[in-house]
């Protein structure tokens, strides 16, 4: 039978639960409150009517910062492009947002860089993480009901691990290791990126498919670790926002957002998670993807791995010239100008398309 959502979670919004739909591949339209406004649904590469479960709440999850390094304009644009949508439907529309993220403070990432520099990964996420909620402050973006964190949250991700265990859609190995059995799911994984054959994660031997992916990992010398049935380990990366969506929502969720980077494989592996364990066929009814930021002239995006990046905030021991530079476009810049810098991008998934019109740029003036 079906696995219930993991018990013991505090997070309420007194939502009523709907349950997920959908059978095989295909999208389906939701049952529930039709807003009359449609936007681009990357589920379906089309324009979709936006159908909520609920009357007048649109229930939203997004991926927050994954909190070793300084947030960049790439990260702000998509978080700024989404603010305004949110506002869109909450302030011209009467729909009641209920916007959860979660901050990935426990990652490969954040324990390299730890590492390097010596400290802690707790105390390295826990300055990152303030830093991205400044930055935030900063760009006038409104802040979700509630923030998350993965390492407060590792019971849930365990009991949710467990749950698509006994639904025999995940195996663990000798080693300690966790893995979603893709297998298992048929033609149905790749829902949103048509990627069935794709190549998967570099991991054990003891996979069953070269694509299967981590949800335990075992632990290693100088990592953090936590208790599981598995043994001593950590959670994989997308786990982690299956379970805590759920956590928060159960087996239904109008909105998903986040970058067009996290696509594939984090949001596909996300969906796949997520209807193994509820065991339905629709988890999430609107995947909404913000294009990269590209500099002006350059074919490439804005990203931290390809060093052309400008961060939101200057680091402590710049110039005062960098600081004043830095003061200057964040008070003639933002919140206006930027906006409507994030909202230029030729690739907006996110863009609500009907019954805005004009109330679309005079509300996001006057909301500032």
């Amino acid at each position: 039978g079906r696995v219930a959502p993991s018990p013991g979670t505090s997070y309420s919004f007194a939502l009523k639960f709907a349950s997920c739909t959908g059978v095989g591949k295909k999208w389906t339209r939701p049952t529930g409150y039709d807003t009359g406004l449609k936007t681009y649904n990357s589920l379906t590469k089309q324009k979709e009517p936006l159908v909520l479960a609920q009357e007048g709440i649109a229930t939203w999850y997004s991926c927050g910062p994954t909190v070793y390094d300084h947030a960049h304009l790439g990260h702000a644009c998509s978080y700024v492009r989404f603010d305004i949508i949110q506002r869109i439907l909450s302030r011209v529309f009467g729909i009641n947002v209920i916007h959860v993220m979660v901050i990935t403070d426990i990652d490969d990432k954040i324990i390299r860089r730890a590492l390097e520099k010596s400290i802690s990964p707790t105390i390295l996420a826990r300055m990152y993480e303030e830093e991205f909620k400044n930055d935030m402050l900063a760009l006038k973006v409104l802040p979700p009901a509630v923030y998350l964190r993965v390492t407060e949250n590792i019971p849930q991700i365990v009991a949710f691990i467990e749950g698509i265990i006994r639904n025999e859609h995940a195996y663990a190995t000798k080693q300690g290791d966790v893995y979603f059995d893709i297998g298992s799911i048929g033609d149905r994984y790749g829902k949103l990126m048509g990627a069935g054959d794709a190549a998967g994660e570099p991991g054990d031997t003891e996979k069953r498919d070269s694509r299967d992916f981590a949800l335990w990992k075992a632990s290693k010398p100088q990592e953090p670790s936590w208790e599981s049935p598995w043994g001593k380990g950590r959670p994989g990366w997308h786990i982690e926002c299956s379970t805590i969506a759920s956590s928060v929502f159960g087996s239904q969720l109008d909105i998903h957002s986040g970058g067009v980077d996290l696509a594939f494989p984090h949001h596909e592996n996300e969906i796949a998670q997520c209807e193994a364990y509820h065991q339905c066929g629709q988890w999430g009814n609107y995947f909404l993807h913000s294009g990269h930021l590209h500099l002006k002239g350059s074919a490439e995006k804005m990203s931290k791995s390809l060093n052309n990046y400008i961060t939101i905030k200057v680091n402590a021991g710049t110039s005062y010239q960098e600081s004043h530079m830095h003061s200057q476009f964040i008070e003639t810049l933002l919140p206006f100008s930027f906006l409507m810098t994030a909202l230029s991008g030729w690739y907006i998934h996110g863009h609500i398309l009907h019954k805005v019109g004009h109330l679309f740029m005079f509300n996001c003036r006057r909301s500032g």
